[in-house]
């Protein structure tokens, strides 16, 4: 097959413009051409310069001019099997697929004539003579290539009739998992599914069967799409062999209200649009930011939206004098809790804020906190505080950035499971992999990272090895330009969590310092877990409920549901007070009930892992008496005697630029410095360190899809973690 399509190439002749044949040689392989300058080419009798090597297709858009498509799509390889892209081109003898056509000087392109016109409406014809009359129950509509394209490129009647065969062809559908709906006799084999599953996602799970009238798509044998990143098939798929199961026949396009926000499932920070209905999250979808998430969501953001709907806690709630939590007003419930704060001293009070408090919440409870002369502040998830664990900010965050990523030559990932901690980081690693042949080493546990990488070791001793130059990827990374080392914040929040910071500090300073890599270039990255955890260390909160000093009589829980906090470790006559979405592990616990916000229902600041500051957008309003967080702790502060100095949305946020400006300046990362200053500051010993298991927190798929309130409580994630434990 392939010297028949390599010998028919070789007869066809040179198009015009092409004035030189280039004769392959040793010397043309030891000394490359130049690489020409930008070369000109006529869209519909339009002047174009161009850079050589870019596709019909793509010079098309520069010029302005739409190009219909099926297969192909920016972020994946060439397919060119649909053929809906066919343009004329002068002196070729028939229309050319303009997605896989490179561009050539001189090259006179027509996407109007006659020619292309006729091309296009055939190509319709063929696409539909199959298709089934679906558009009335299919979930698609509205958002449907095929029917845009229909409409705008195909012919207003068909040569194809029904009963000149035996039917319209037929597919039998796929189970392929809770979260995708497949209808496959709506499929055009336009194959970007595959594709992503491939290039993006890493997973061989999706190929085709089958040849011309037979071809299929699917999984060859019944099994899960097993993939943290499923779901942006639905968003590939154009047409509606692919949509989402949770969503089926649940609304229309038209009808949603739509939101930009940012989801908090995560620390990556992945910006994403809510889609809303009489008050109702129906869906959430992903939004284009090439610096962080590109155009992909994880299952997790895109699905576990059902949670927001379960469980939830709408109205303050005080204990009785049976010990049980019963409804009341908010007065009642503020005045309970004033009257705790009022007749405690400041040691006597402690804060502990979860994995989804925002920003503004953050500075509102340590404001309160500190008029009553408090400063125990801390966040649930750990870190070295020791020496300069959180005093330099370049010690917490990621400091080459997401996008930086895919500029490193070598990357060193020390206990972290990037594919199911940061699924969007994973996948610009396998991106930098795949096109700038970027170099892995893993030390920690041996997962699969759907990337190939050389596993240095499972316990810190590996670290050692690599500081002292004893292990073979110790000169990979001495010889690289732009190294990087990712280190996962689950490995530094045990007892040996300071000296593990201090050896991948000591060797992100020694790479720094070498000749080949760049001054400008940021070694160290810190991945973390939540949302929170960036923005309460800017503020000033302390790390790790273990690492807890007091005992405090009373206890304000912010959110704190990862069951970290536990009645045994506090004082029995200790006074809880929870205020959060969702009545979870620390609902539980409490004494006083607040009802919270969740993201999706306020307009408030995160902080993501690379430092860069978002704000997610109320898409509905909080259910029954539920409010945003820093409203409840500012009517909290007036009630107890210390009224917190703002009102409103703006003047809280001037207080955060206050603390840290970087809070406020939206969608910039700050450039964080001090490397060596904070290096020096770390004192810690390593004489045990050489038996520190660097485990990362999540392993397997099924403990990926329900790691918070929201998922816990979601349905749709129960249902994942079962597919996972029963489908093969």
């Amino acid at each position: 097959m392939w010297r028949f399509t390599l010998a028919k190439a070789a007869r066809v002749k040179p198009m015009r413009g092409i004035t030189e044949v280039v004769k392959v040689s040793a010397q043309n392989y030891a000394t490359p051409a130049p690489v020409p300058e930008k070369i000109e080419v006529f869209v519909n009798d339009k002047s174009l310069l161009v850079d050589p090597g870019i596709t019909v297709l793509q010079a098309c858009a520069m010029a302005g001019v739409e190009i219909p498509r099926f297969c192909y799509h920016d972020r994946l390889s060439v397919a060119g099997n649909c053929r809906m892209c066919l343009v004329e081109v002068e002196r070729s003898m028939k229309p050319v697929a303009s997605c896989a056509m490179p561009v050539m000087k001189g090259m006179k392109v027509k996407t109007d004539s006659p020619v292309t016109r006729k091309a296009r409406e055939g190509v319709m014809e063929f696409l539909l003579v199959n298709h089934p009359l679906d558009c009335p129950i299919c979930d698609q509509g509205g958002e449907c290539d095929l029917q845009d394209q229909s409409m705008a490129f195909g012919s207003d009647r068909s040569r194809f009739v029904d009963n000149k065969f035996s039917g319209k062809r037929a597919v039998e559908d796929k189970n392929v998992g809770p979260l995708i709906k497949t209808i496959m006799t709506r499929c055009i084999h336009c194959t970007r599914c595959i594709r992503f599953a491939s290039e993006i996602a890493g997973v061989d799970d999706l190929g085709t069967t089958g040849r011309g009238n037979d071809m299929q798509v699917g999984t060859y044998v019944e099994k899960m799409f097993k993939s943290e990143l499923s779901g942006n098939v639905i968003d590939l798929c154009p047409v509606g062999a692919l949509t989402s199961k949770p969503y089926a026949f649940t609304s229309r396009p038209w009808e949603l209200r739509k939101t930009d926000s940012v989801d908090v499932m995560d620390a990556v920070g992945s910006n994403i649009v809510v889609n809303t209905r009489c008050g109702e999250v129906m869906r959430i979808l992903p939004r284009m930011n090439e610096d962080i998430n590109e155009e992909w969501i994880s299952d997790k953001t895109r699905f576990s939206y059902d949670g927001l709907k379960c469980q939830r806690l709408t109205k303050p709630m005080v204990k009785d004098e049976s010990r049980n939590l019963v409804p009341c007003s908010w007065e009642d419930a503020l005045v309970e809790v004033a009257q705790k704060l009022t007749h405690l001293n400041g040691n006597d009070i402690a804060a502990v804020a979860g994995g989804f408090a925002d920003a503004e919440a953050l500075v509102a409870l340590k404001d309160l906190l500190n008029s009553f002369d408090s400063e125990g502040l801390y966040i649930e998830e750990g870190f070295p505080s020791s020496g300069a664990g959180t005093d330099f900010r370049s010690s917490y965050i990621m400091n080459s950035t997401i996008a930086g990523i895919e500029d490193a030559d070598v990357l060193l990932i020390v206990g972290a499971n990037p594919r199911y901690e940061a699924p969007l980081v994973n996948a610009r690693i396998r991106k930098a992999w795949m096109c700038n042949e970027l170099q892995v080493g893993v030390v920690g546990a041996k997962v699969d990272l759907t990337y190939s990488y050389e596993h240095v070791g499972e316990t810190a001793s590996a670290l050692k090895d690599l500081l002292s130059g004893g292990h073979a990827f110790s000169k990979v990374l001495a010889n690289a330009e732009r190294p990087m080392i990712l280190v996962g914040n689950t490995v530094l929040q045990g007892q040996d969590g300071a000296a593990i910071h201090q050896v991948v500090a000591d060797m992100s300073s020694r790479l720094k310092k070498s000749s080949k890599v760049d001054k400008e270039w940021k070694v160290l990255n810190i991945l973390h877990r939540v949302a929170s955890q960036v923005a309460a260390l800017d503020i000033g909160y302390k790390p790790g409920v273990s690492n807890m000093s007091e005992k405090p009589k009373l206890l304000f829980l912010l959110g704190a549901d990862a069951g970290l906090v536990k009645r045994e470790d506090l004082p029995e006559d200790c006074f809880i007070v929870y205020q959060g979405h969702h009545g979870d592990h620390g609902a539980h616990l409490a004494d006083v009930i607040f009802p919270g916000a969740a993201y999706t229902e306020k307009t408030a600041t995160y902080v993501n892992t690379e430092g860069r500051a978002q704000q997610t957008r109320r898409a509905v309003t909080p259910p029954v008496y539920a409010r945003d967080d820093w409203k409840i702790i500012r009517a909290l502060s007036e009630i107890s005697g210390n009224t917190l100095p703002y009102d409103n949305l703006d003047e809280i946020r001037r207080r955060l630029s206050e603390v840290s400006p970087n809070l406020t300046r939206y969608g910039d990362v700050e450039e964080a410095n001090f490397f060596s200053l904070a290096l020096g500051l770390m004192q810690s010993s390593q004489a045990q360190l050489g038996k520190t298991s660097l485990k990362p927190s999540i392993l397997e798929l099924q403990d990926f899809y329900m790691t918070d309130s929201i998922s816990r409580a979601s349905q749709t994630m129960a249902k994942c973690v079962n597919a996972v434990k029963t489908m093969k």
